[in-house]
């Protein structure tokens, strides 16, 4: 309850702030609104409005309010407050029991805001002081505007972004930030240096650190990088990362660093699949020729000294492909792969340089070491087979000592020595891969090996009658064993068909003699016979196959053969027939002389078969 003397003492305190005219001179100059309220109490003694004793002419202009106007009216009444009166009521009194208070609040007959600060002297009066906020209120609204139009953009582009204060050590990520690596914020706050590091994958940290030292040594102005960060399931999330310091210390320390990451994986991995196809051989799924020359390029540095070039080439591919086709030719370049990567090292660069040759670099790696690796090459690939066909790789290799020397001579010296190993290491290869070819043709037709080892035989004895030399005989003897090799290429349904081949296998069936002639060609040892192979179909018309060769064009051996091979035939029973009589198959090959048949050796064989038949042992060969 106010009591008389509370009364008394408020008077000489209303008295003392109307009438001072100091005062009045001193609030109507300040640069900021002013206001004079009386407090109005009720019945109880309790305040419950409050009373225009005075005001400023700046109060005046950021209000839009007369002084006139207002004086002797209510405060609530005058700013059309309503339901928020009860709220401005209550600040009021604050002022008056708890001291200077301050607020903001929106006066809408003029739309503006204010800062407000009241402040209790004592007595019966509350001086306020006001202060027109609108331009920054608006500037702020504005900005929280567009802050949430850059979140609602963000938002939209499924992009993370993250803010760190580099002097708190503080983080600040959106949802989406976490989200990429499969977490909820919650799981991974407080976020700080050590959750970085786990999150990023181990070999990419080192880059990032380095790019971060150039940002705040200001030798780069922003970055743009892609770099990988582990996933929660284990799997990795490649992000691109844009980032930029913006905001500095006055000593030009950087502050604040922003950015935004975004989940670039599905681009990445697309980008690396394209670059495997561009670098990688299709078939071994080693690295090929292009990416070799790349990496040979980058490798040639002194940090790599020595470098040796390892060269190695897959003995009898050639005559693997000719003879069993190129899909077990390819299987063989695969097994090698294998072999090549069991046997190097992890770092080793292994590349397919096309066909049957293979290069690695080595770097780091002496002579010595290098001797090491291929040795356990050879020790891996003697236990390995593909199919019937052993596995035999030539190697080649030269070191880099020293940084004068041309990497481009060391590959070549390391190509000529692994030449030079091939040429006896791979005609052994040849001469057993040739028997597994006979013996695998054999097993796809018991009636061709028969055949063989009879044409063989009548061959040899063709050139025992012709006088030939030893060594001519049992040349003859080979190349009748040999001479239908190049079945090897044919499929077995033609090669057993019970009925008449068609024109089409007819075709395919000629194929034999070239096949014949590339397969044994590739050994120095058989190159002569290969040359009879080719021609044994030609005819002394020039009415045969493959080449239209006709006469004396056509060696004597191939002659030999047609006719050893003709007669074979006719006297043996073959599935889509039975043989015919040794008098019907001599009577033919008197009928195709000096056409199909050289005239001479026809007789020669005829004369031959006559005198068996005399002496009753026809057939015998």
């Amino acid at each position: 309850m106010t009591t008389d003397a509370d009364r008394h003492t408020h008077a000489i305190l209303d008295k003392r702030f109307i009438d001072d005219n100091f005062h009045k001179q001193l609030f109507e100059n300040l640069p900021i609104g002013y206001a004079l309220f009386k407090i109005i109490y009720d019945e109880k003694g309790i305040p419950y409005d409050y009373e225009f004793k005075e005001v400023n002419s700046i109060f005046e202009e950021k209000t839009g309010l007369n002084r006139d106007g207002i004086l002797g009216e209510r405060l609530a009444e005058v700013f059309n407050l309503n339901n928020e009166s009860l709220k401005l009521n209550t600040f009021v009194m604050k002022s008056v029991t708890e001291g200077k208070q301050e607020a903001e609040f929106y006066y809408k007959d003029v739309s503006r805001w204010y800062r407000t600060s009241l402040y209790y002297p004592g007595g019966n009066y509350v001086v306020m002081y006001l202060i027109d906020i609108t331009y920054e209120k608006n500037q702020l609204i504005e900005l929280e505007h567009s802050r949430r139009r850059m979140e609602n953009i963000i938002e939209g582009t499924n992009v993370g972004t993250w803010e760190l204060n580099l002097e708190t050590g503080e983080r600040f990520y959106n949802r989406r930030w976490t989200e990429m690596l499969g977490y909820t914020l919650e799981e991974l706050e407080p976020i700080n240096d050590k959750t970085w590091h786990k999150l990023v994958y181990p070999e990419d940290i080192k880059a990032q650190l380095d790019r971060d030292k150039k940002l705040y040594n200001k030798e780069i102005e922003f970055y743009d990088e892609e770099y990988r960060m582990i996933h929660k399931n284990g799997s990795i999330v490649w992000i691109q990362d844009r980032g930029k310091v913006i905001s500095w210390t006055k000593d030009g320390k950087p502050q604040i660093i922003s950015g935004t990451h975004t989940d670039i994986t599905k681009r990445k991995n697309l980008e690396l699949a394209l670059e495997h196809v561009s670098y990688c051989d299709q078939l071994t799924g080693l690295y090929n020729r292009r990416y070799f020359e790349d990496k040979l390029k980058e490798a040639d540095v002194p940090d790599n000294l020595p470098i040796t070039l390892i060269m190695a080439d897959v003995n009898g591919l050639k005559l693997v492909n000719d003879s069993f086709g190129h899909r077990l030719g390819d299987e063989l370049l695969k097994k090698t792969s294998m072999i090549l990567k069991k046997g190097c090292r992890k770092k080793d660069i292994i590349s397919r340089l096309g066909g049957d040759e293979f290069v690695v670099i080595l770097t780091q790696t002496s002579s010595l070491q290098a001797e090491q690796i291929i040795k356990r090459i050879n020790s891996i690939a003697s236990n390995e087979k593909v199919g019937s066909i052993d596995i035999s790789i030539s190697f080649g290799y030269k070191t880099k000592k020293n940084s004068g020397e041309s990497i481009q001579d060391t590959l070549k010296n390391a190509e000529d020595y692994m030449y030079r190993h091939k040429l006896y290491e791979s005609s052994d290869v040849r001469n057993k891969t040739i028997n597994l070819i006979m013996n695998t043709l054999y097993e796809k037709s018991y009636m061709e090996m028969l055949h063989s080892r009879r044409v063989s035989e009548i061959c040899a004895a063709l050139a025992t009658r012709m006088n030939f030399e030893q060594g001519k005989i049992n040349q003859m003897r080979m190349a009748g064993l040999m001479h239908d090799i190049g079945k090897m290429g044919i499929d077995e349904t033609i090669l057993n068909k019970p009925q008449k081949l068609n024109d089409e296998e007819r075709r395919e069936i000629r194929r034999h003699s070239e096949i014949g002639y590339r397969i044994l060609s590739s050994s120095n040892e058989f190159s002569e016979i290969a040359e009879y192979v080719l021609k044994h179909h030609e005819r002394w018309d020039g009415k045969g196959y493959p080449g239209g060769f006709k006469g004396e064009e056509i060696s004597v051996q191939a002659r030999i053969i047609a006719i050893a091979d003709a007669y074979d035939t006719m006297t043996s029973d073959r599935p889509y027939r039975k043989s015919l009589r040794i008098e019907d198959a001599l009577a033919e090959l008197k009928r195709c002389s000096g056409t199909q048949f050289d005239a001479y050796i026809a007789s020669v064989l005829i004369d031959m078969v006559m005198e068996q038949q005399a002496d009753g042992s026809a057939n015998t060969w």
